[in-house]
């Protein structure tokens, strides 16, 4: 039989490994078994790797793992040459839970439809699921993740599971045997923060574990939607084997019967219906949150059911931590004020985000800080940026860089042409409000040569805005619009004589090196040093004054960005009109 793909690419016995080589051996394994890593698949054989998500409500940094991981799998598996998919199943069919604040306390009407069939509030989008379907597409494009989607609501209604619903209804007493055994085993988790109790609150609500009737048809494994009221508030009252007749009491009032066979009207309860997809797709590899791996919960009651009641192996699975925000524990999609993906992609390079998530083990807990950590994180990728373009000194982090920095469906993900240090550009951003072509202009006089402001893309439109919008006000520097006269007024001896020297010297097109030289060196002229000579203690001492009168003059404070960058945002005629008494 023909082969396809192998078990890791042919090269260096010292080829690094990491979580993603692993967990891509792992899926190879479960598609083909422990010989297919050496062997290769059979022809035609896909590798699926699979996630999924339900809209509720923004999809925040937390839930971008359930996304990316599956994605880095995937690359693995192409770099291999092994034929694989990522296919997403959006869970648009599940039911509107609660309404957050914010959204008129009226769309309480909607709790219990299918958040497909819940209108968009913001009237943007055709329903409350595509609202939120809608920026996590854009900024996976942006991220580079290309998969297949579909929408569980439409595999529902078109009758695509409706053998697999009847096989889990004739097989009910399978499955909750299961559930019973699991149920007791179920141990409850200890919420640690507000956001950690909201997404614990969320995923037991997700289990669908609850009764969905009385007597023999408790907890009966497909729950239909209404149709007169279109909520799944309904109690089955009987069920008929041979007809495949469902009758049901809803809690608006009305009754009715539906056959399961020919009206597809409902869903599985979603600890039977995640194994039966698992079963449907063929999936071989997919992540999910710690809160899905704990005893009694989604993976370990999916893994039994999948076996005994659809003759299917559970796919191979890695359980993710929640990725935090500025000291957050945990985040919960349906409560507002998360930081999504499209919010970290108006701060970080996409690659950089790529590689937040690529770095570390899935069970690793971390936080995205978009605070003075920023800066620092900058450091770090161009620091490991050097690192990769030395060929012997590929190991795992460089590993995790090349992970971050490409795709085979988009390539090289977008990076500026010419690097300038974050701190640099939000430095210059700073004290330019904003200007492109200024910041253009300095930034090429410090020596990052540079043909026009697209070079420095997209990495300077991110320090704007970090600056201007995530930057405490009371931290940025607001320069002075008119001279401190009273100030000036009240100069010492040596103050008048430092501003002097410095006015004497000060040229009308300002140059980095020589500004630098002019404003260390101001201390040393008066007294009596040349420009060039090693300051004395005394001129330290000096130059600290000197520099504390500079800021208090141009920006009315104790510190600011460096001084030489400083004058050459502002300009000679602008510094001028600040010191002059």
């Amino acid at each position: 039989m023909s082969r396809g793909g192998s078990a890791r690419p042919s090269g260096k016995s010292t080829e690094p490994i990491d979580w993603v080589t692993r967990a891509a051996d792992d899926a190879i394994r479960h598609a083909g078994g422990q010989e297919a890593l050496t062997d290769g698949l059979p022809e035609g054989r896909i590798v699926t790797c699979a996630s999924g998500a339900s809209p509720s409500g923004p999809i925040h940094l937390g839930n971008l793992r359930e996304f990316l991981t599956p994605h880095f799998v995937a690359e693995e598996l192409r770099r291999r040459g092994v034929a694989v998919r990522h296919l997403h199943s959006w869970d648009d069919f599940d039911r509107f839970r609660k309404v957050p604040a914010g959204v008129d306390p009226s769309w309480a009407e909607h709790i219990g439809r299918p958040l497909s069939a819940v209108p968009d509030p913001w009237e943007c989008h055709d329903s409350w699921a595509e609202h939120f379907k809608a920026p996590l597409r854009a900024a996976l494009v942006e991220l580079g993740v290309e998969m297949v989607e579909v929408s569980q609501t439409e595999q529902y209604l078109a009758g695509a599971y409706t053998e697999q619903v009847l096989h889990a209804i004739r097989h009910r007493d399978v499955i909750e045997e299961v559930l019973a055994k699991h149920r007791t085993k179920k141990a409850e988790p200890a919420a640690e923060s507000e956001q950690e109790a909201a997404a614990l609150a969320d995923s037991v609500a997700d289990e669908d574990d609850a009764p969905t009737s009385t007597g023999s048809l408790a907890r009966f494994p497909y729950k239909p939607y209404c149709r007169s009221c279109g909520r799944d508030t309904v109690e089955v009252t009987s069920y008929d084997d041979e007809t495949t007749d469902l009758a049901y009491t809803c809690a608006c009032g009305d009754s009715h019967v539906t056959n399961v066979a020919t009206q597809p009207e409902g869903k599985l309860v979603w600890k039977v219906d995640w194994p039966m997809r698992w079963a449907y797709e063929g999936v071989d590899f997919e992540p999910g949150g710690l809160d899905h791996s704990t005893p009694g919960s989604s993976y370990t009651v999916g893994k039994e059911v999948v076996k005994r009641v659809f003759d299917f192996r559970a796919p191979s699975y890695v359980a993710y931590a929640f990725v935090g925000f500025a000291g957050m524990q945990k985040m919960s999609s349906s409560s507002g004020g998360v930081p999504t993906a499209s919010d970290a992609l108006r701060i970080l390079e996409a690659p950089i985000l790529r590689w937040l998530y690529a770095r570390r083990q899935p069970k690793q807990a971390f936080d995205i800080d978009f605070g003075p950590e920023v800066v620092r994180l900058y450091d770090e990728w161009d620091a490991l940026n050097r690192k990769a373009e030395n060929p012997d000194k590929r190991d795992a982090q460089v590993l995790a860089y090349e992970r971050a920095v490409s795709t085979a469906a988009a390539g090289t993900l977008p990076r500026p042409k010419v690097v300038v240090p974050f701190r640099l550009l939000s430095s210059v951003a700073d004290v330019t409000a904003g200007s492109a072509e200024l910041i253009s202009r300095i930034v090429g006089d410090v020596g990052h040569a540079h043909d026009s402001v697209e070079d420095l893309e997209p990495r300077l439109g991110r320090a704007m805005t970090w600056m201007s919008e995530y930057v405490p006000a009371e931290d940025r520097t607001t320069v002075r619009e008119t001279k401190d006269a009273e100030r000036l007024a009240s100069l010492t001896e040596d103050e008048e004589l430092w501003l002097r020297q410095l006015l004497d010297r000060l040229p009308d097109r300002l140059e980095l090196d020589e500004t630098t030289a002019l404003i260390y060196g101001v201390p040393k002229l008066a007294r009596g040093m040349g420009l060039d000579d090693a300051p004395t203690d005394e001129v330290k001492a000096d130059q600290k004054a000197f520099f504390a009168l500079l800021y208090e003059l141009l920006v009315a404070a104790e510190r600011g960005p460096r001084l030489p960058t400083l004058f050459l945002a502002l300009g000679s005629e602008k510094v001028r009109s600040l010191l002059t008494p």
